[in-house]
């Protein structure tokens, strides 16, 4: 029954994530495009939620080829959303509020139009060539087989050298050659520079892509048709964990900062040792398998079937399990990249959806790790469903609409749009609905994004006139993970593992015990759980409220119980106490 290590030892560990998407989270100057004066005018609602910490998503100069994750000038503030005088005034205003402030770190690939990229495509002696990866044909083709994040060959021809550079992500935004130590060093540098004005820390995209394999073999699951990228042969790549042992000796050891690496294809052993507490290499990561259980072998995220339960739920039971003592987790489930959580793993029918958006929301806070809540999450927004390709705006939809649809001919168009409504990244990246004025109180000019049609009844102004709206639980919860130290500290062990309708769980601290327990169904569920029998017990939270039913869970209800001063108990074979 005793207590449990605490992985998340700094200021980080016990803290709350705020995701901002800066393009669609606020416009300030009515040019259709959020930007960072929108976000400082937006830092009374953040605090009142109560998080502890931003992460803004890039706000660097780009041309926005992939919506800012391809930098053109890692120094300088994208003109969209202000300049540096904007940007230190956001972090000055954000410390005053005790809020921390994270910066996307997009260091595995730059913009085609970066100064380092222009310089090494003029020619092959020139002193930045090996900054990015060149290679030959083989005898008139590809130099090997990769295949890119967002459809397509990840080489593309330059005709000024007779060469290929790889771009795991867009042909604009071409992969970096960490094996060269000067852009190794360019790349601390920089770091420093966001670090000495007081940024508090990185999230760090694609971290674990940036070491390839210099012989670069074929992908042998691309010869067999068995994945739709190179995402997984590539990643974790020879030298991955020395460069980023290299970058936490060099820069990140010196500062008080929270490092947060996303990484696709990540195995439990290798994500243990990126962050494990002997490496000196990261404090948490973003791991995506728990977010990929409904892919397609072939067509990778673009379907519209629903995760099934216990899949998920063995995702993320083992993540929380393999970690514990050892790791720390990222908990997450929605962000600029994947569709709205209640779209997805939730239920958006009005009927549902507050409850859902509510079970979701405490099924993840009441995990061991850092929750993260990403822009609109806590009003309950949803996924987004728009007639006609042409109005989207994300790149890898659009790719994936011209190659499913246009030159395979593989899926119709109606289908297609289907799986896009289900599955793109435009979902995350509507306008967020302030009130129910015109464009949600986003802009008072023509959005750079159509705004969701449901803003009228979904947005800040209505969840914060409702004492029961999701906002209002979200902060509850957060003030609950303040409030009790077992919600952080408390060690975790998962319940009725093999119940496909239920998810559940306990967390264990020196003589209390939490547990946790959700319907993930729209039925009404019978259950035995002997904690209901309890007389110790206490109800910490539920998105119900009054009556609370014995051994019935409602659609998509959730309870959580607090016990406190064990001092004997017997447990069952699902870990339910008697």
């Amino acid at each position: 029954m005793g207590g449990v290590f605490f992985m998340g030892g700094g200021w980080w560990g016990g803290g709350v994530v705020g995701g901002i998407y800066p393009r669609s989270f606020k416009d300030s100057n009515n040019d259709g495009i959020g930007d960072l004066q929108g976000i400082i005018q937006k830092l009374d609602y953040l605090d009142k939620l109560g998080i502890d910490v931003i992460w803004l998503n890039p706000i660097y100069e780009s041309p926005n080829d992939d919506n800012g994750y391809d930098i053109s000038n890692y120094k300088k503030i994208m003109n969209d959303f202000g300049d540096m005088n904007d940007f230190n005034q956001l972090l000055e205003e954000a410390h005053k509020k005790n809020i921390k402030i994270i910066m996307d770190l997009v260091v595995n690939h730059t913009s085609d139009e970066h100064a380092w990229f222009i310089e090494s495509r003029k020619d092959k002696n020139n002193a930045y060539r090996d900054y990015y990866i060149w290679k030959d044909g083989d005898d008139g083709n590809y130099p090997n087989n990769w295949q890119s994040y967002f459809n397509g060959p990840a080489w593309t021809y330059d005709e000024t050298t007779n060469q290929y550079y790889l771009h795991l992500f867009s042909e604009k935004q071409p992969d970096l050659n960490w094996d060269n130590e000067q852009l190794r060093s360019e790349v601390y540098d920089m770091m420093r520079y966001w670090l000495d004005k007081g940024v508090d820390g990185f999230r760090m995209d694609v971290i674990n892509m940036i070491s390839k394999d210099p012989n670069i073999p074929d992908d042998p699951n691309i010869s067999q048709n068995l994945e739709p990228n190179s995402a997984s042969f590539i990643a974790n790549g020879p030298n991955a964990h020395r460069y980023i042992n290299e970058m936490n000796k060099e820069v990140l050891s010196k500062y008080d900062v929270m490092t947060v690496g996303e990484m696709v294809n990540v195995p439990i052993e290798e994500a243990l040792k990126y962050t494990g507490s002997e490496r000196n290499e990261l404090q948490m990561i973003f791991q995506w398998e728990h977010m990929s259980l409904d892919y397609d072998p072939i067509r990778g995220k673009w379907n519209n079937q629903k995760v099934n339960l216990r899949d998920l739920k063995e995702s993320l039971f083992k993540w929380q399990e393999k970690l514990q003592g050892i790791g720390w987790n990222s908990l997450y489930w929605n962000n600029h990249d994947n569709p709205r959580c209640v779209s997805r793993f939730g239920d958006d029918r009005p009927e549902y959806r507050k409850l859902s958006a509510k079970m979701l929301a405490t099924t993840l806070h009441l995990l061991q790790g850092t929750p993260y809540i990403y822009q609109g999450e806590e009003i309950g927004m949803t996924n987004i469903h728009l007639n006609h390709i042409e109005q989207y705006e994300d790149i890898e939809t659009l790719n994936a609409y011209k190659e499913l649809v246009e030159n395979k001919n593989s899926i119709t168009n109606s289908q297609m749009m289907k799986y896009i409504h289900f599955a793109s990244r435009d979902n995350a990246r509507t306008p967020m609905q302030w009130d129910s004025t015109k464009n949600a109180g986003f802009t008072d000019s023509t959005p750079w994004f159509v705004v969701n049609e449901n803003y009228k009844n979904i947005n800040v102004e209505a969840s914060l006139n409702d004492s029961d709206s999701i906002f209002y639980y979200y902060q509850a919860l957060i003030q609950l993970r303040k409030q009790y130290e077992i919600i952080v500290y408390g060690s975790f062990k998962a319940i009725d593992r093999n119940n496909s309708k239920i998810f559940a769980f306990e967390r264990t601290l020196n003589e209390s015990k939490l547990y946790v327990v959700s319907n993930f169904t729209d039925e009404k569920i019978n259950t035995n759980y002997r904690i209901e029998q309890n007389e110790n017990k206490k109800l910490l939270i539920g998105n119900y409220g009054e009556p609370i039913l014995k051994n019935t869970l409602r659609p998509y209800e959730t309870k959580v119980y607090l016990i406190d001063n064990i001092t004997s108990e017997s447990v069952d074979n699902n870990g339910i106490q008697s």
